[in-house]
């Protein structure tokens, strides 16, 4: 079993109780920033935000069925007070626990159930190779996501599109996109290029200082839509036979000057922070 695997096996039988991502990361062998990375990759869902999910969508058939004290629900679904779950509650499903106990039935689209795994790979994934790289200065356009969110991350290239190029001290013609500082739940992605320094940029680009570190480099020349499988693929296969452990540091796509963004095609590399 892959540590995504491990993780869902002992999130089902545990949810109901208090767990969290050190000892889930325990159960898969993982660091935690790798167990948070690699679910992500594998599932689509944040690990935090899938057992919370998983939580209220059994409040709401238990809600669904006629419970009478919805408070009792909510402290079961691991809320301290009525009205923390009610936000959550509403949130997910877009209504009261009070609508959805009086109509008998769950808004199933919003409903998330159990995981199954796709188990396929990438075939033949061999890292390229091991780089010593350099402090990166990166500006560009920045924004927090979810694993749930991150589909929305090509929007964020294209409104930087038209900043490629013209970006004040860029330092040749490669896209980065970076993803860093990492919580339990979400990500920040920056699309953006290297600089020679952030002091002509103004207040609309981000800014990142990403220092000396070692890599794996995993190169390919598949279309732009296979790159959620290729870093299932690393984050699930490859690290944990490879003898490697991954550092809670910035990763990044590169995406050199033979990457057509209109057509997804041209060869793009994933940068991948390795403990020395």
């Amino acid at each position: 079993m892959t540590p995504v695997q491990k993780a869902i096996w002992f999130i089902e039988s545990h949810y109901s109780r208090d767990i969290g991502l050190d000892e889930i990361a325990a159960i898969g062998g993982v660091s935690r920033f790798h167990m948070s990375r690699a679910f992500g990759a594998a599932t689509g869902h944040s690990l935090m935000g899938y057992i919370r999910a998983r939580r209220l969508t059994d409040a709401a058939f238990t809600l669904a069925k006629g419970a009478p004290d919805i408070l009792a629900v909510a402290l079961d679904a691991g809320y301290g007070s009525h009205e923390a779950f009610t936000r959550a509650f509403r949130d997910r499903f877009g209504l009261t626990p009070e609508a959805v106990r009086a109509k008998g039935a769950v808004p199933q689209p919003e409903c998330v159930e159990h995981l199954k795994m796709d188990e396929t790979f990438v075939e033949n994934l061999v890292p390229s190779r091991f780089v010593d790289g350099g402090p990166l200065l990166i500006a560009g356009f920045g924004e927090r996501y979810t694993c749930e969110t991150s589909m929305a991350i090509p929007s964020l290239w294209q409104r930087f599109g038209p900043h490629f190029g013209s970006v004040p001290g860029q330092k040749g013609m490669v896209g980065y996109g970076v993803c860093c500082n990492f919580d339990d739940d979400t990500f920040e992605y920056i699309a953006g290029v290297e600089v020679t320094d952030f002091s002509g940029l103004t207040s609309e680009f981000s800014r990142l200082r990403i220092p000396p570190q070692r890599y794996v480099v995993f190169a390919t020349t598949e279309h732009i839509s296979a790159i959620r499988r290729i870093t299932n693929t690393v984050w699930s296969k490859w690290f944990p036979s490879s003898g490697h452990e991954a550092a809670d540091a910035p990763h990044f796509e590169l995406y050199p000057e033979s990457f057509d963004p209109v057509t997804g095609n041209g060869g793009y590399e994933l940068w991948l922070p390795i403990k020395s």
